[in-house]
């Protein structure tokens, strides 16, 4: 089911799989990454910030339950579709990847549904990105 044909594909699974390690994601990551939060109306623009959101979903969402259950690619173009249940709300999503040239990723947006599903995200990512800042 799951196709890593793509370099950066490959890169990013192996960096799901090894517990989501800060210093694998700034490899992938361009400097001028942009990220688009399922919560947040505006775009997120720069390396440091999509780190800051890409850590703590992977801290929120990042549990024994999640998984990947389709992958569509085209080219350097990528929807990840995911599963996974925080607090006994099923979480439906889409990573939508795009990469650069250079094989980093450029663009970064998530999507989730349904409502309750979204609510327990932003309840949790809220206090994640609270808990980074100190």
């Amino acid at each position: 089911m799951m196709t890593k044909d793509h370099a950066g594909l490959a890169k990013w699974h192996a960096y799901m799989e090894s517990g989501s390690d800060p210093e694998a994601l700034a490899e992938l990551l361009a400097d001028d990454a942009v990220f688009h939060s399922p919560v947040v109306h505006t775009p997120q623009v720069g390396k440091q910030v999509v780190m800051a959101y890409l850590v703590a979903a992977a801290h929120v969402l990042g549990n024994d339950s999640f998984r990947y259950v389709r992958e569509l690619v085209d080219g350097d173009e990528m929807m990840l579709e995911f599963v996974t249940e925080l607090d006994g709300v099923a979480i439906n999503g889409i990573d939508i990847i795009s990469w650069n040239e250079a094989g980093k990723i450029s663009d970064f947006k998530v999507m989730v549904r349904p409502l309750k599903a979204i609510n327990k995200v932003w309840e949790m990512m809220g206090a994640q990105l609270s808990a980074a800042k100190g």
